[in-house]
């Protein structure tokens, strides 16, 4: 039985349209060229990273990040807030705590991603990220510390996540139950693929969710 919903980040919480259109401002090309070619980077197994390399050949990412927030020091530049939230996303939480679930999100996320899921107080029980857990997704450790945190067997672990690769089999690796939510390129692309079978459930938002563990 599932007692723990433990949840992604990016394009399962929070929507990545405004930090990516932000890039495409920063960086002097069209949103729409932007957001086609990290479409382009999901559908073809590649890192969202070289949307950069492609479109600036030897771009320093790091360099770039450190110019802009020298620039727009208040701005939210590769940041988000309550605002990127789906809208799902707080009434979905709210009524999986109602049915008793415990709630923990547990994501790839820079040093900056915890004080802003912190600031949006969610109805959630726990908050973790990569950098503060020192190991990513899909690394097992990623997911070893989500089970010790949960306190839980794994297969009373439920993850949520969009992507097959990073979310999806390494959590089903681990032992948990594991659930790809249909939105953001990734988790469109990936739900159209035959291993999307390999998730316990494939589902558009959190209402549907909640709607199956209630049944």
């Amino acid at each position: 039985m599932v007692r723990v919903v433990v949840f992604d980040v990016g394009e399962t919480l929070i929507d990545e349209t405004r930090i990516w259109s932000r890039w495409a401002d920063r960086l002097g090309f069209t949103r729409f060229t932007v957001l086609g070619m990290l479409g382009g980077m999901a559908a073809l197994d590649r890192p969202f990273s070289d949307v950069f390399e492609l479109l600036r050949p030897g771009f320093d990412l790091e360099a770039e990040q450190e110019a802009w927030k020298r620039d727009d020091p208040d701005g939210l530049r590769v940041n988000f807030d309550a605002d990127d939230l789906y809208p799902d996303v707080r009434p979905g939480l709210a009524a999986l705590r109602d049915l008793g679930y415990e709630l923990i999100i547990a994501g790839n996320q820079p040093p900056q991603a915890y004080d802003a899921l912190t600031a949006m107080d969610l109805p959630v029980d726990a908050i973790h990220t990569s950098d503060g857990w020192g190991v990513a997704k899909p690394a097992p450790e990623f997911f070893a510390k989500v089970v010790a945190v949960s306190g839980r067997e794994p297969a009373e672990i439920l993850y949520v996540g969009d992507r097959l690769d990073n979310d999806v089999r390494p959590a089903r690796a681990a032992g948990m139950r594991t659930a790809l939510i249909r939105r953001g390129p990734w988790g469109h692309l990936h739900a159209a693929r035959p291993e999307a079978a390999e998730a316990d459930h494939v589902i558009d938002d959190l209402h549907a969710l909640a709607a199956l563990l209630r049944r």
